[in-house]
């Protein structure tokens, strides 16, 4: 991917600026692949990132604020994506019998079965977005990651 091509200067950008646009431009392109991929299923990508978080709870409720903080792109929204997939029937909404004023969501085994089925086809993307690197420079690319 050139920078310059693609946004079509025939300057030399400074590094810096360059890596922070390269990284802008590659975070557009893997949510579009992404977002191609969950389209079928007719979920966005916060939608599939708070099923996977309700899967992860292994049949124990969360509340909202648990869903949130564990949110790959934390967002002040988290209740209407909550009921978009309760309206799809991917999860149930309660009151806490403990305390009445607390949510808990549950992922429901509709959502699961769905969520087996979007994984298969992320599992492909993930494949088609990441083809050009070998197992020892996504290990290395993840270690650079980390310094962030």
């Amino acid at each position: 991917m050139n920078v310059e091509k693609i946004i079509k200067t025939s300057k030399k950008i400074p590094l810096e600026p360059r890596t922070v646009i390269h990284m802008e431009l590659v975070h557009n392109r893997i949510s579009e692949v992404m977002t191609g991929t969950l389209k079928p299923f007719e979920v966005s990508i916060q939608q599939f990132n708070v099923l996977r978080i309700l899967r992860g709870q292994q049949g124990k409720p969360a509340n909202l604020s648990t869903i949130n903080e564990r949110m790959v792109t934390k967002m002040s929204n988290t209740t209407r994506l909550v009921d978009k997939l309760i309206a799809k029937g991917f999860v149930n909404r309660c009151l806490c019998p403990s305390n009445r004023r607390k949510v808990e969501i549950v992922i429901t085994d509709q959502g699961l079965k769905a969520l087996s089925k979007m994984d298969n086809a992320l599992d492909k993307a993930h494949g088609t977005i990441l083809k050009n690197f070998t197992k020892d420079e996504l290990e290395q690319l993840n270690h650079l990651l980390d310094k962030f």
